[in-house]
């Protein structure tokens, strides 16, 4: 009877525990990036936006399109023609559909008056090209928002105006996605974030109020659940509707609402920052937003910092200097490479710095590895990127305005600084080699960019640094998002010096890292660097695909960047939601744990940082020369 009660009890336990709801920290064996569409290198194609605004029409696209052909860039690989705002007339109050402006798209024109545009992208299917188009999470659009002076914005009463998903989102996604047919949805925020009962187009009865759920330059404001709940009940409608997931999922939230922790579950690829514009400031705040994120891009999700402005303004035909280094970053970053120049009036020579072939290849290297901030400087970066073949990519960067000479080194490829390095430059083609380190000269604004070739310094496999395609911080202990202070603050043209400055408000800062802390240090456990580690916060829950690897390394304790002397915090390693090993309770100043697992055959890897309260986003934990070994 005893035992008989025993095993009872010991059954009873088994369910209950088997029914009780995982926590975050709990290993799930699974890898939690999106299946969702298909993007399994960065999309690439042309946008509206930069060069015609809201002002658009079908014959502007479409000589857009077939300069994609004609150049031969679709061939090497843009083949997504994507419609920004503008695009539409009004919602029909009758039964709530959009309303096509078919006055400026002939082909829509049909027995309904609404118009549909399935005649427009059978056209651009027929060409080898695919489709997309742009909508907002709110009632409103961006246009409606910022730009109402402009051409193009909707007509009619206040709620013929609404021309949003907000409240018609599985009726909209039917319409975009299957019976108009297009291959990629862009979802922009101004209708959650801009439309407050403050707003004086509000305050007018020009719109109606909504949240708004999005405040920008006040973080703790966002209600970031709800915006979340949003931009997913999109996806689920998307998968709805073309289940066999043919489609890419864009949004477009500048880096707000903790997206950075929360997109790569939801789309397949996430704006990181404000629009980019036209001169070298803006770029260099968008790749700030985007470069110190490597560990949140990976196929099928990227970070988007915003469209390609090559051939405009400081990037135009006598600025080729920087057009390169812009196009360089971006392939460095997988940034999805989206033109936003008017291609009517493409040059050969700008023709040339998009279509690349060395530099696409880089942005669509099958490993689906961001650079890596190898160097991190206000004058010069070092950026690095591991590459399928068994190579690497380096670009060295000045980003200021004056000449600057620098110093590449082994060590930053992760190389053997007493065997040869190759080094082959992408833009002239030109060939060297050094042992140990190279004197690098930079002009105002050059970017330098080499495939390079050497003995690594980890032979016998890839530190988890070099390959963060493969890396997820499923959780990054960040509970209270905060602005990243690293982000560089350019003059936003629309907003001159008007106010009290611009301020930091990407809410990135404190976020997993590769070769860093979380808050841009160098990772060090009782008083030991580390060139390779992984930085993120205690209460951290990191997958890793397993790639075919033998043996998990690391070696792993609370960083000494960590002030807190009661924090303690203990490390477990998971393979296929078994866990293999966990360390004791660690504290500061704690030698690191020597940690040695064996995981052949396992597809996901988890490392797990438990801390010993609830809350410990000022604890960072490094993870140091975590590799995996063959």
């Amino acid at each position: 009877m005893k035992l008989r009660y025993v095993a009872a009890a010991l059954l009873a336990a088994t369910a209950l525990a088997d029914t009780a709801e995982a926590g975050p920290l709990d290993a799930t064996g699974q890898w939690s990036v999106t299946s969702r569409g298909h993007a399994p290198l960065p999309p690439m194609g042309w946008n509206s936006w930069n060069a015609f605004n809201s002002d658009v029409d079908e014959e502007k696209v479409l000589a857009a399109a077939k300069a994609l052909v004609d150049s031969g860039l679709a061939a090497k690989g843009y083949v997504y023609v994507n419609i920004d705002d503008g695009w539409w007339l009004r919602r029909r109050t009758s039964d709530g559909r959009l309303m096509i402006r078919t006055a400026r798209w002939p082909s829509a024109r049909g027995k309904d008056p609404a118009g549909s545009f399935r005649p427009w992208t059978d056209k651009l299917h027929a060409m080898g090209l695919k489709a997309g188009i742009y909508s907002d999470i709110g009632r409103n659009s961006c246009g409606q928002a910022y730009t109402a002076q402009f051409a193009g914005q909707p007509e009619g009463t206040v709620e013929e105006r609404e021309v949003g998903l907000y409240g018609h989102i599985q009726q909209d996604i039917v319409l975009f996605m299957g019976e108009w047919n297009f291959d990629m949805l862009k979802v922009d925020g101004c209708g959650i974030r801009a439309m407050s009962p403050a707003n004086p187009l509000v305050a007018s009865g020009q719109y109606r109020a909504l949240g708004p759920l999005i405040d920008y330059e006040t973080l703790p404001n966002t209600d970031i659940a709800a915006v979340r709940a949003l931009y997913t009940e999109v996806g689920e409608a998307m998968d709805r509707t073309r289940p066999r997931g043919d489609f890419v999922y864009s949004l477009c939230l500048w880096g707000s609402a903790d997206v950075r922790a929360w997109a790569g579950k939801v789309g397949n690829m996430s704006r990181t920052s404000e629009d980019i514009s036209p001169n070298w400031e803006r770029m260099l705040h968008n790749l700030d937003a985007a470069s110190r994120r490597e560990l949140y891009a990976h196929p099928n999700s990227w970070n988007d910092p915003d469209m390609l402005f090559v051939g405009t303004g400081a990037f135009d035909m006598d600025h080729l200097v920087e057009a390169r280094s812009h196009m360089t970053l971006w392939a460095m970053l997988n940034a999805p490479l989206i033109i936003g120049y008017d291609m009517r009036k493409a040059s050969s020579a700008l023709l040339s710095v998009l279509g690349n072939p060395k530099v696409i290849a880089l942005n669509q290297d099958a490993a689906g590895n961001q650079a890596v901030l190898a160097y991190d400087g206000e004058t010069v970066q070092i950026l690095v990127k591991s590459l399928a073949d068994g190579t690497k990519a380096v670009a060295v960067l000045n980003r200021s305005g004056i000449p600057v000479d620098a110093t590449l080194t082994a060590a930053h490829l992760k190389y053997r600084a007493d065997s040869p390095v190759a080094l082959t430059d992408l833009w002239d083609g030109g060939e060297r080699a050094f042992t140990g380190e190279v004197p690098v000269h930079l002009e105002s604004h050059q970017t330098l960019l080499f495939k390079a070739s050497g003995t690594r310094e980890h032979p016998g496999g890839l530190y988890l640094s070099e390959m963060p395609g493969s890396v997820n911080p499923a959780v990054d202990g960040v509970v209270h998002p905060m602005a990243d202070p690293l982000v560089h603050r350019g003059l936003l043209p629309w907003r001159s010096t008007r106010g009290d400055g611009e301020h930091s408000v990407y809410g990135g800062w404190g976020g997993a890292r590769a070769d860093a802390t979380p808050f841009a240090q160098t990772p060090k456990i009782a008083g030991k660097a580390y060139a390779s580690a992984i930085g993120v916060l205690a209460n951290s829950r990191i997958e890793v695909r397993g790639n075919g690897a033998a043996t998990f390394t690391a070696e792993a304790g609370i960083d000494d960047a960590t002030a807190d002397t009661s924090a303690r915090v203990r490390f477990s390693v998971h393979a296929d939601g078994k866990r293999l090993l966990q360390t004791d309770w660690m504290k500061r100043g704690d030698a690191p744990a020597m940690i040695a697992v064996p995981v052949k055959g396992a597809r996901i890897i988890e490392l797990v940082a438990e801390g010993n309260r609830a809350e410990m986003q000022d604890v960072p934990v490094t993870w140091g020369k975590a590799a995996l070994d063959r």
